[in-house]
């Protein structure tokens, strides 16, 4: 297999860096340097401009269109490697985007409930999220959930918490219970 490569001598030592391009198209330099993070790049290097649109940098300080929204999330289903970590990362993206999380414990069931099973997040209410299994605001069926009533008290039970968004975290029973929840 043939490799394009060019060589770039630095002055400072004897032997040349060596720049290239991985299959992606990305740019590689082999360098002699233990610690390549601490070394200047010489000017010499140009890299070549690229065809593919620049996307814009992800910035957390843009503020959500439409105002602040609440966001409610659930875990529905049996427990599952990651839930938590998912739980997690809703709740902290949603306060750095300036939106409101709630959890809605116990899964549909909560739902229905609402009262204190539906609970504003702070950004400690998820520490130590990550090291956990399962799902820390629980899961439960929902009988109740299956018939249209059960759905607009749930509904009825966003809307009294001013949740504009339902974020649901499981398998396919989830999220048929979501489309049902939606339709």
């Amino acid at each position: 297999m043939d490799c394009a490569f060019t060589e770039h001598a630095d002055p400072k030592y004897p032997v040349a860096r060596i720049a290239t391009h991985d299959p992606l198209g990305n740019d590689v330099f082999f360098t002699p340097h233990a610690n390549t993070f601490s070394i200047p790049s010489s000017p010499e290097i140009k890299v070549e401009a690229r065809t593919e649109p620049e996307v814009p940098p992800f910035n957390l300080d843009t503020p959500v269109k439409g105002g602040r929204k609440n966001i409610g999330i659930l875990t529905s289903g049996g427990d599952a490697q990651g839930m938590n970590a998912c739980v997690r990362a809703v709740v902290r993206m949603s306060i750095a985007r300036n939106c409101r999380p709630f959890l809605v414990y116990e899964g549909y069931q909560g739902l229905v409930d609402g009262g204190d099973k539906i609970r504003e997040a702070g950004w400690s209410d998820v520490s130590g999220f990550l090291t956990l299994g399962g799902t820390m605001i629980g899961t439960a069926r929902c009988a109740a959930f299956r018939e249209i009533e059960g759905r607009r008290t749930g509904v009825l039970n966003l809307i009294k918490h001013g949740i504009d968004a339902l974020v649901v975290i499981g398998g396919d029973g989830s999220l048929t219970g979501a489309d049902r929840l939606r339709a």
